[in-house]
């Protein structure tokens, strides 16, 4: 054992009895936050436009400050790329984060001085949790890798450019550089798999402990690992017991992970967003990952239920109930201001406050009333593939609203690892399991006003290759688990089973 080892669990032990302190007081540090956004704001031009100065409680926040997304705050983002100071927040940001949006086109969300901190201790500090409740410190002893964008950046204005995973290589603890890879040239090719392959180059000889990315690209890379060798990954990689992620629900996942190393390894889900890093699981016992309450975001919670409404119900920390679907929003440090990130979030714990990440809120299939979301269709498929032992690559679900012949149904386009042996048994299961989730489902689907669910079957690779078309292989984009249209439906028909 290395003296890192030895001394990474006490340090582990100290920062996470302070984080535990810290949540204890989460309300109180909450509107603590709140007052220092706004009292650092008040003289940018969101501020003077929103009269921050008159500002001294969160019901005045809320009357001031309107809910929106980027095309909100999109024309302040432009005045900051055309080199404009204190716009959103004060000075300019160091950063953008370029990400893809569904309706915005390419979205540049601000990263400050204030905020980068956080990004880059976070997902250290879900590490030493880990640590201090497991006691295993050995993949600290071996090679790490986190699968992400290019580091290259560019510069506009004196303000860099580039993927938040880009920005965060540029940050790599010293005492990680060692044990960090890929190399340094291998992170800058931009082609995905051109650059999978250059990894399993790099790290195919060494001693790989920790890796970490987005599941459905290290699903790639380790299929790719396994179809070079003729091994499984825990044979490449015996020392292999830790496996970090983010972006994607793991348990559609999980069986194929199991499948692909041999074996099970230890998992830890992050919530990381370009606008902020919200959670990360504390735990490898206790459901949920642990609302990140002290990390200069002011959180608020709409019910998903009261959304759309003309004036939905907006809350702070401090009335936020169990078992409710929120819309998450976000006030930050970096000068987004009530903004909708579009994600849905459930509160499975109060002390700490530890969150499940349910869905999109503009991801769900609601033809007929039914609204099912993300969490619904992945806990239906989840317990369809432990009932069957079937393993999915990859899926998404689309409503077929006008059929040629019967009612409407839902359309399941999955990719499977291995096919189930009758596939009208699976599919009969998983519309059962989908009733369970989902009371509306249940009703139209009694009433005849659906009828079951229609499972079309993706070839192997083909979720890849629609990615690939549409330009989104690799990185830190993601496959929508469902929509409420049929545009991606549409494009998977290209690639189905012959």
């Amino acid at each position: 054992m290395t003296l890192k080892s030895i001394l990474a669990k006490p340090f582990a032990k100290l920062i996470t009895q302070k984080v535990y302190k810290e949540d204890k007081n989460a309300v109180k540090i909450q509107f603590s936050i709140l007052k220092n956004l706004v009292s650092d704001a008040k003289n940018t031009v969101f501020g003077k436009a929103h009269d921050f100065k008159n500002i001294s409680n969160y019901n005045d926040f809320k009357k001031q400050v309107p809910i929106g997304d980027y095309e909100l705050l999109k024309p302040f983002v432009e005045q900051v790329k055309d080199g404009e100071k204190n716009v959103l927040w004060k000075g300019k940001p160091l950063y953008f984060a370029k990400t893809s949006g569904t309706t915005s086109g390419t979205k540049y969300i601000p990263i400050t001085k204030e905020s980068i901190p956080y990004q880059i201790n976070s997902a250290k500090n879900a590490l030493l949790h880990y640590i201090n409740e497991t006691g295993k410190t050995d993949f600290l002893e071996g090679k790490m890798i986190f699968l992400q964008g290019s580091p290259v950046l560019n510069e506009k204005n004196g303000i860099k450019i580039g993927r938040l995973s880009g920005i965060s290589a540029h940050y790599i603890p010293s005492y990680l550089t060692k044990n960090r890879l890929p190399s340094w040239k291998t992170n800058c090719i931009e082609d995905w798999e051109t650059k999978v392959e250059a990894v399993i180059d790099e790290t195919l000889n060494e001693d790989m402990t920790l890796i970490g990315g987005i599941p459905s690209w290290v699903q790639m890379y380790f299929e790719r690992i396994v179809q070079r060798t003729g091994k499984k990954v825990g044979e490449v990689f015996p020392n292999f017991n830790l496996f970090v992620y983010g972006g994607v629900n793991y348990e559609p996942y999980r069986s194929k992970f199991e499948n692909l190393i041999g074996r099970k390894v230890d998992a830890i889900e992050l919530y990381p967003a370009s606008e902020g890093f919200i959670a990360y699981q504390d735990s490898q016992i206790e459901k949920g990952m642990l609302l990140l309450t002290n990390n200069g975001i002011f959180y608020e919670f709409i019910p998903a239920s009261d959304f759309f409404n003309e004036e939905p119900i907006r809350i702070s920390l401090k009335d936020v109930q169990l078992g409710v679907n929120y819309v998450i929003i976000l006030n930050t440090n970096a000068g987004l201001w009530g903004y909708n990130i579009g994600d849905t979030v459930e509160f499975v714990s109060l002390k700490p406050y530890r969150i499940i990440v349910t869905g999109r809120i503009k991801h769900f299939i609601s033809g007929f009333g039914e609204h099912v979301i993300g969490s619904e269709v992945e806990q239906a498929l989840n317990n369809a593939m432990i009932k069957t032992n079937v393993r999915v690559n990859e899926f998404t679900v689309g409503p077929q609203i006008n059929p040629s012949l019967g009612p409407p149904y839902h359309e399941w386009f999955i990719e499977f690892d291995n096919k189930p042996e009758d596939l009208n048994d699976f599919a009969k299961f998983l519309d059962e399991q989908l009733q369970i989730q989902n009371s509306y489902y249940l009703d139209l689907i009694k009433g005849k006003v659906l009828k079951p669910l229609v499972i079309s079957c993706v070839k192997t690779g083909g979720f890849n290759e629609y990615m690939k078309s549409i330009g989104k292989l690799g990185g830190q984009n993601k496959v929508p688990r469902l929509a409420n249209d049929r545009k991606i439906a549409d494009e998977l028909s290209k690639f189905l089973e012959e």
